[in-house]
């Protein structure tokens, strides 16, 4: 049996020992920082290799990263695990980041690439429009910050074609004309927000001229005796 009175004397003496907290939350070590990128894991395949004592079978990572603001990144890795394949293709991602022109939220002018058997066509769209595509041009065009686009995948339905060909696309704008387009929609911004902040004028309306009322004449009545 346990005695009552030595465990009160105890927890009243050590009370921190003795009494926990139970609602306090337990503290695992400083937050973790963001990431510079977002991942993307576009598509994981099993392939297997024929060896001398057999099949040797080890997964395919196909990974896209971004930034959100104009950098993306493809990678493709093989590893016995898939964790070790996303791994890899996010390091090789990392090596291989282009630079994507967004303007207003969608590219400067329309393009058509193709990688092998596949063709991609992208076209600049009005805001409010959002991102009219598949998943791989779809997860391409969001980890690079466009909210506005339309495109067509045509022909071979291989993802890393599709995305291969996006990348192709993204890279190919011209400097000088991007760089106009960019110039004219800067300009074209700053007339909107210098037309909302300017007060409207009031239009003086003229002052109305008072309404003519028109006078009644009675003629008299011509009685008998007027007429003799």
């Amino acid at each position: 049996m346990v005695d009552e009175k030595n465990t009160t004397t105890i927890a009243q003496e050590k009370p921190d020992k003795m009494v926990k907290n139970i609602m306090k939350p337990r503290s695992f070590g400083s937050k973790r920082e963001p990431k510079e990128f977002e991942e993307r894991v576009i598509e994981i395949r099993r392939v297997a290799r024929t060896v001398k004592g057999g099949r040797r079978i080890r997964f395919r990572a196909l990974v896209v990263i971004g930034n959100k603001k104009g950098k993306v990144g493809m990678g493709i890795a093989k590893a016995n695990d898939v964790a070790e394949a996303v791994k890899k293709a996010v390091a090789q991602a990392k090596k291989s980041l282009i630079v994507v022109p967004v303007i207003g939220g969608t590219i400067p002018y329309d393009v058509i690439t193709k990688h092998g058997g596949a063709v991609v066509m992208l076209k600049p769209a009005a805001s409010g429009t959002s991102i009219v595509a598949g998943g791989a041009v779809r997860a391409i065009a969001e980890l690079a910050g466009i909210t506005d686009l339309l495109s067509k995948m045509m022909g071979s339905s291989s993802k890393v074609n599709n995305v291969t060909a996006t990348l192709k696309a993204f890279q190919s704008f011209d400097k000088k004309y991007t760089d106009q387009v960019k110039n004219f929609t800067d300009k074209t911004n700053e007339l909107k927000i210098a037309a909302i902040e300017t007060p409207a004028k009031e239009v003086e309306q003229p002052a109305k001229k008072p309404v003519e009322t028109p006078k009644t004449t009675t003629k008299a009545k011509k009685t008998k005796t007027d007429k003799k």
